[in-house]
């Protein structure tokens, strides 16, 4: 890579990967040091191809879901799932019920299996018709319906205070940092 590709990667790096680790987050249940290792691993790689790149957004961002799906395509389990605990209601203080949301909605994704979260990330973060996440999935349509479908009753029944949260109400949240706020299909 030559001066002029180092510079543009770097201020890519700079400008846009905050933005990707909170995709990377969502994508590993949580889990900030698998997503930091996720987004690392997907920079390497579209570093060695940067000068072939049309948009580097995008194909960061491919990299991202193939590796976590090859992630939870592994036999292999994780033996410890990390979960943050929400805050005690009656302790709440302005913004409180923001964060409360948050934490609750981190803990019943980080529940969920990898591809149930993987589709609900893709479809309502990502905010991604059907057929792109079936084709970034390697999968059917169908099976994006069924799998969000399922997935979002798995939500409701994780997390049921979610169910209960209005659109009005989920639009005047602060954060939309852990979508989908509105769990109703």
């Amino acid at each position: 890579m030559d001066a002029a590709g180092q510079e543009s990667f770097r201020e890519f790096v700079a400008g846009r990967s905050s933005a990707l680790l909170k995709t990377a987050v969502l994508l590993s249940g949580g889990d900030r040091h698998a997503a930091e290792d996720l987004l690392q691993n997907a920079l390497i790689k579209a570093a060695g191809r940067w000068q072939r790149i049309d948009e580097p957004e995008a194909y960061v961002r491919q990299i991202l879901y193939r590796q976590q799906v090859s992630r939870w395509r592994l036999k292999w389990r994780r033996r410890e799932l990390t979960v943050a605990e929400p805050p005690e209601s009656g302790a709440a203080v302005d913004g409180a019920a923001g964060v409360e949301l948050r934490l609750v909605m981190r803990g019943a994704l980080a529940r969920l299996t990898a591809r149930q979260r993987s589709v609900l990330v893709l479809r309502y973060f990502e905010d991604l018709p059907e057929a792109d996440v079936a084709r970034i999935l390697g999968c059917s349509v169908g099976t994006v319906r069924s799998t969000t479908h399922r997935s979002l009753a798995r939500l409701r029944s994780l997390a049921p205070e979610l169910a209960a949260l209005g659109p009005a109400e989920a639009e005047q949240q602060p954060s939309r940092d852990f979508s989908p706020v509105e769990v109703r299909p």
